[in-house]
């Protein structure tokens, strides 16, 4: 199953793009935050940052109201895929947002 949850905060505002078949689309980045413990038991924090696209009505409410620091809640899938950059092969994946709340 390809299922992806992710609580975190807008670290880009979304660019959207307007496909030629008439479909927009707004991709962002999103950090999330988690916290552990190290090896002496110290509490620490690791960000990380993810790539979405969202497609639909999605786009037009991004649009509207995230901005850089607003809190998401989102589910979507895995896309994995390949492109061509400057003459190499690139990899890249990112999270096609199925649903999203604004927390």
């Amino acid at each position: 199953m390809n299922h992806v949850n992710l609580i975190g905060k807008v670290s880009s505002l979304p660019k959207v793009t307007n496909m030629e078949n008439g479909r927009r689309v707004a991709k962002f980045t999103m950090s999330t935050k988690e916290i552990f413990l190290d090896q002496e038991g110290n509490t620490k924090s690791r960000s990380n940052w993810h790539i979405l696209t969202a497609w639909g009505k999605w786009v037009k409410v991004l649009e509207e109201l995230a901005e850089i620091g607003t809190e998401l809640a989102i589910e979507g899938r895995l896309i994995s895929r390949f492109y061509s950059s400057e003459g190499k092969k690139k990899f890249i994946s990112e999270v096609e947002v199925n649903d999203l709340i604004i927390l």
